[in-house]
């Protein structure tokens, strides 16, 4: 019977589906793609897993590795693999234990550190070896998460790193984490906040405000603003932030209209020109007031940039 997802089973004594030692025997031995088969059939025998998990091809072994319902002896070995393709299968893999994640996350290959971070088995433990990386990208998929404890994340709101400073200010549902960025003097820092629909009324026309042309154009694109906030920026001085907001999907149709008579010829058309759905940019419906607190549920780890 396979064991279920997220648990990691040891297996001693003999094995009630383990068959004959020819069967064992069959699945050790033969071609390639025969122990592949072995490998990938949820009827083959656990004790015959742990045989293949040694197999000399790296493509059986890692089939072994992806297996939820592969135990825990055949795992653990996986993960000193000298591939680097089957240590990350073994990253990925939700029943790999947290002791595995551990020794995973430390890796020489950045991939595979990489997937430890995607895995829904990253605990707590975890997270804390990953804030302390010196890996730029690993603390930047720490950052992205949405189950951060407040210790982790005040401690990445000091990072040194700006490009992990923005992805937690664009991804957090932690008003005093916003509140903290707000002050940050890096302009791509509050860019990611003008992205992150849970900023509050005063945050917003805050960032609506603010001197670098970007972090407004980011706005204008991401998130609803309040109309006197919008009044203003009809006549910001860039012609950038003019043209995000005719092309922006969250601006309210008489601001768009107003648009379409902007002394820029080209803002002036875009925004006569404009059809729902033509915008390439992201479109966030922000809360129009204040900060809510938000449901339960997964951030997107796996939508990370690599750098």
């Amino acid at each position: 019977m396979m064991a279920p997802m997220g648990k990691q089973q040891d297996v001693g004594g003999p094995n009630r589906h383990s068959g004959s030692g020819a069967a064992s025997d069959g699945a050790t031995g033969g071609s390639v793609d025969a122990r592949l088969a072995f490998a990938q059939d949820p009827l083959t025998p656990q004790m015959t897993l742990i045989d293949l998990a040694s197999d000399p091809s790296a493509v059986v072994r890692k089939a072994v590795a992806s297996r939820t319902d592969a135990p825990a002896q055949a795992l653990r070995p996986l993960t000193r693999d000298h591939d680097r393709h089957v240590r990350e299968a073994v990253a990925r893999n939700p029943s790999t234990s947290v002791a595995n994640l551990l020794r995973l996350v430390k890796d020489a290959d950045r991939w595979v550190r990489w997937a430890v971070a995607g895995n829904p088995a990253c605990d707590e433990s975890i997270r804390r070896v990953m804030a302390e990386a010196p890996d730029k990208e690993l603390r930047g998929l720490l950052a992205e998460r949405r189950e951060l404890e407040p210790e982790l994340a005040a401690r990445l709101v000091d990072d040194v790193s700006a490009e992990v400073r923005e992805r937690l200010a664009t991804h957090t549902h932690d008003p005093d984490v916003i509140t903290a960025l707000m002050a940050d003097r890096t302009a791509r820092v509050r860019k990611g906040l003008a992205r992150n629909p849970r900023t509050t009324t005063a945050q917003r026309s805050a960032l609506a405000q603010d001197p670098v042309v970007d972090v407004r154009a980011a706005l204008v694109l991401a998130v609803e603003l309040d109309e006197a906030d919008l009044r203003r920026l009809l006549d910001d001085r860039s012609v950038q932030v003019r043209m995000a907001m005719a092309k922006s999907e969250v601006v309210p149709p008489h601001i768009r209209q107003a648009l379409g008579r902007d002394p820029d010829e080209m803002v002036a058309g875009a925004a006569r020109d404009f059809r729902p759905g033509s915008s390439n940019g992201p479109v966030v419906r922000a809360p129009r007031v204040g900060y809510q607190a938000s449901g339960t549920g997964r951030g997107r780890p796996g939508g990370a940039r690599r750098g």
